[in-house]
């Protein structure tokens, strides 16, 4: 067995950072089911801009908003305005064909990324 990235989000914009919630990430309903998220996942939360690396997990959000929070102590190590990529894994005996997705600056989705040989294409 194995862990394997099964889903990503990729340059993601971080669109609030509450150090005042009890924690996690929230993330717009659409873009966690087209990846395939589930709320109360565990994802990897990964800055662009900082390099700041953290374990967190998923809260829906607003369907259709773009919406894209850090919470709680998270908000110390990512802001708002920071570039990032949420990845979730999977315990597998065998290969995966991950979900990955690209969105643009307003966390909407532009289109699927293909993950081959640990290098996104698309």
């Amino acid at each position: 067995m194995r862990w394997l990235m099964r889903s990503k989000i990729h340059n993601a914009t971080v669109t609030e950072a509450n150090l005042a919630y009890v924690g996690s990430i929230s993330i717009d309903e659409d873009l966690i089911d087209r990846v395939g998220l589930w709320p109360g996942e565990k994802v990897l939360v990964v800055s662009n801009t900082s390099g700041a690396r953290l374990e967190t997990y998923v809260i829906a959000a607003a369907r259709g908003s773009g919406y894209i929070a850090m919470n709680g102590a998270a908000a110390h190590l990512i802001r708002a305005g920071d570039e990032i990529i949420i990845m979730g894994f999977e315990l597998s005996a065998v290969p995966i064909v991950p979900k990955v997705i690209l969105v643009d600056e307003d966390n909407r989705f532009i289109r699927d990324l293909v993950e081959v040989a640990g290098e996104t294409v698309g």
